[in-house]
């Protein structure tokens, strides 16, 4: 039997030798027994997830906290002192404390009514009117807004404009403050050329007021206003080139320009070639003769 026979049988006996290990692990392998599905807790057993926690918010009630409800006048002091001053703003004569104490509904807290009036004597809006009296009472006398402006008729305001050391206008929003009539009069003294009033587009509500000169007034003619609206201007992009044309400057160009606009390559002056090398044989200047003008 040759050597390579016998490596033949013992591969086959060592192959049986294993197929017969691996049937009989097979075999003896006990089947396996089906595992019954745990039963599912109920509802009522389970605990809610950090997801459930998370989605669970109360029921909204509808009301916004960041926005305190209006209730009414209040019942703190400076709240009281508040509508106290927009109730004078809103009355052109003085008024009472009696009359102030019966808008803000507070009969019968005698000090809550000392405190506020207390406030309302040194506040910077309100003008503080003192009674005769030898010894006026901490009640008596009256009050009145201050506006920013002192005008509440068209007599004074024409006076206060015409007393201003510039010709400086008033914003109408600021006569408004303490003066309730003051689009009405402004339109009064406007139709009578009295004041100069600029307008908004949008409303056409009045923004400032000048004082006006009627003597300054001049009667222009129908005919000419028309042949002066007929005249047609020329555009913004064409204005300068007609205005250079017509020898003026035009007030668009800037001066900068000219100066610092780079010069033409004709008028730059040609750097001249520098000479490389250094001269050493001084001693033979007689004799050697310069080639370097006839380089390329």
């Amino acid at each position: 039997m040759s050597y390579l026979q016998k490596q033949v049988d013992a591969f086959k006996t060592d192959l049986n030798f294993s197929s017969a290990k691996i049937s009989n692990k097979r075999s003896l392998a006990p089947p396996q027994q089906p595992v019954a599905a745990a039963p599912s807790p109920s509802q009522s057993q389970t605990s809610p997830s950090k997801n459930d926690q998370k989605r669970s918010r109360p029921e909204a009630s509808g009301v916004v906290y960041s926005q305190p409800a209006d209730t009414g006048t209040g019942n703190r002091i400076m709240t009281q002192v508040t509508y106290a001053v927009e109730y004078l703003k809103s009355k052109e004569v003085p008024q009472s404390l009696s009359q102030i104490i019966s808008y803000l509904s507070l009969q019968g807290q005698a000090k809550t009514q000392r405190n506020i009036a207390m406030i309302l004597q040194r506040h910077d809006r309100v003008d503080y009117v003192r009674s005769d009296d030898k010894e006026p009472r901490w009640d008596s006398g009256s009050y009145r807004y201050r506006p920013l402006h002192d005008i509440r008729s068209s007599t004074q305001l024409l006076s206060t404009l015409q007393s201003q050391p510039t010709a400086q206008g008033v914003s109408v929003r600021e006569l408004k403050d303490g003066w309730l009539g003051a689009d009405a009069a402004i339109d009064e003294l406007e139709g009578r050329d009295q004041l100069l009033v600029t307008r908004n587009k949008k409303d056409n509500h009045a923004r400032m007021v000048w004082a006006n000169d009627p003597s300054l007034s001049q009667h222009v003619d129908p005919e000419f206003q028309a042949l002066w609206y007929k005249i047609k201007l020329p555009s913004k992009d064409d204005t300068p080139q007609e205005l250079s044309e017509a020898g003026l400057k035009p007030t668009s160009e800037d001066p900068r320009l000219k100066v610092n606009a780079p010069s033409k390559g004709k008028d730059r002056k040609q750097k001249r070639p520098r000479r490389g090398g250094r001269t050493t044989n001084t001693h033979m200047l007689g004799v050697l003769r310069d080639f370097s003008s006839t380089r390329k």
